[in-house]
């Protein structure tokens, strides 16, 4: 998942596999395999730094499997269709698109599955925490439960109550005798847990991808603003926006490209490398690349597209997103692809085939642009190997999220305005567009700039669930606020746990 002049992932992650007794189970049933008595365990590693260094390597590997939250917040979102070759292509994402899913969704699953490897690996550093002392194990631990947060913040935003996890490995008996925790006491946890490792995080790493101070305050401020707790949410965002090292890109336009990862603006960027391994549909977890990317792209058919490359023309934004940019709005061609447009103002040269594409279901003649594939992927699967990083928290994101906490805090009408118009002058390249409204015309104004600052990287859907503003997409009734917990995860775990309200 790092890039290459950084810790080989996959190298690294051969070598602690056999010392994990807690493993994800990618062909099994449960997501959750102990390894035979006898075998290399746990109790015989952690015995150096660099024995804390690759687990924790094996930690930050996982974050690769959240691009299904990238796609998923799009599409089950009024943002974008789900689009694919056709209507059952990827069918548990097109149920999801059309909000008829069940407990039995395939994707679901996943998220509920490959969250919880993540968290699992996390618990094996704390478990065995206090084995071994060096230099900079405090920070080490700080990244860790950082991780941890971060994989329980999604699980909290797909599923509400979730069973939680804390102190190790856990046995299977004790999956089919704890409960699911409540959504409050979840965020109560994670707050304390953020909390606590701030002070043992750095501004910046010399490693790109590693958590760092602001990362940590940005979750928590987002965790603070999922429920209402605005007060608390502005003073940490607001160390984020003025004791931090991060700023607004002046170009948009470039912020998503790859040769400008890890700017200024990122806050926490998950790192993918389509260079260095190859790819297979047989595993998407053990993919290095960002899949997400490939099922994104146009269906090209012939001529010189470059420099993108093929897609599965999945996620496909919809007319009414692209007409929701104002005239001058640098934001609407960075983020909506018109393949059309393209054609036209690439003729090709004398003697050259033209670009020709292939229309996919419920075309519209848009995809995303921020994670459009690029040819710089390798076989075996070059479809799905992309090196697009995920940018999960961005600067602007952290802007739009004080100034909703300011206004609807009662904390300053003019502090929001101010947070938000940074992001609109960067949009325009002027103040001529600049919001002056105050009160619930300026909360609405923040929420339409949330869409419009973050289409298509994921956040759509969660953000029109928690502020109630859901009546736009299609199909969308009270129960889908939350997904169903997957139906074989309640069957193993012993049909104890209760399933989410209509399903």
């Amino acid at each position: 998942m790092f890039h290459s002049n950084n810790i080989n992932m996959k190298i690294t992650l051969k070598q602690i596999t056999i010392v994990m007794v807690f493993m994800i189970c990618y062909a099994c049933d449960d997501y959750l395999e102990i390894l035979p008595e006898g075998q290399e365990n746990s109790e015989n590693y952690f015995n150096s730094e660099s024995d804390y260094q690759n687990a924790l390597v094996g930690v930050y590997d996982l974050l690769s499997t959240t691009y299904l939250s990238n796609v998923l917040g799009e599409i089950a979102s009024d943002n974008t269709l789900c689009g694919g070759g056709n209507a059952t292509d990827v069918l548990e994402w097109q149920q999801i698109d059309d909000m008829i899913h069940t407990a039995d969704n395939a994707a679901l699953r996943n998220v509920f599955q490959w969250m919880y490897a993540g968290i699992s690996r996390a618990n094996y550093i704390i478990e065995f925490k206090d084995k071994t002392d060096f230099s900079g194990k405090d920070q080490l631990l700080a990244e860790n439960l950082f991780l941890r947060s971060y994989f329980y913040f999604e699980l909290v935003k797909f599923f509400g109550d979730v069973p939680m996890y804390l102190d190790g490995r856990i046995s299977i008996e004790e999956t089919q005798s704890i409960d699911r925790t409540p959504k409050a006491q979840v965020y109560a946890q994670l707050e304390q847990d953020l909390n606590s490792i701030i002070d043992d995080l750095p501004w910046q790493q010399d490693q790109s991808g590693r958590v760092t101070k602001g990362a940590a305050l940005a979750l928590l401020g987002k965790i603070y603003l999922y429920q209402d707790k605005f007060s608390q949410a502005a003073v940490v965002l607001d160390r984020v926006i003025n004791e931090g090292p991060y700023d607004l890109v002046n170009d948009y336009s470039t912020v998503f490209l790859n040769s400008n990862e890890n700017n200024i603006e990122s806050v926490f960027e998950v790192q993918y490398s389509g260079g260095q391994e190859g790819a297979s549909f047989d595993c998407f977890p053990c993919v290095e690349g960002n899949v997400a990317a490939g099922f994104m792209g146009v269906r090209w058919l012939g001529g010189d597209f470059s420099p993108y490359a093929f897609g599965f023309s999945f996620n496909v934004p919809v007319p009414e997103l692209y007409d929701a940019y104002e005239d001058g709005d640098s934001r609407r061609e960075a983020t909506i692809f018109d393949v059309d447009a393209f054609i036209a103002a690439n003729p090709p040269a004398p003697g050259e085939d033209p670009i020709t594409y292939s229309e996919g279901n419920e075309h519209t003649g848009y995809f995303n642009h921020k994670y459009l594939p690029y040819q710089e992927a390798i076989l075996p699967d070059q479809n799905i190997n992309h090196g697009n990083n995920y940018r999960a928290i961005r600067f602007s994101d952290v802007l739009l999220m004080a100034a909703e906490a300011y206004n609807r805090g009662g904390l300053g009408d003019g502090v929001a305005q101010n947070y938000l118009n940074r992001v609109r002058e960067r949009a325009f390249g002027d103040s001529n567009h600049n919001i002056t409204a105050s009160g619930a015309s300026l909360t609405q104004a923040i929420w339409n700039e949330r869409r419009l600052e973050l289409a298509g990287e994921g956040h759509r859907f969660f953000d029109q669930v928690r502020t109630g503003q859901t009546n736009s997409i299609p199909g969308f009734t009270d129960k889908n606020v939350l997904f169903p917990i997957p139906r074989i995860e309640i069957e193993l775990a012993g049909n104890r746990w209760p399933q989410n309200d209509g399903y």
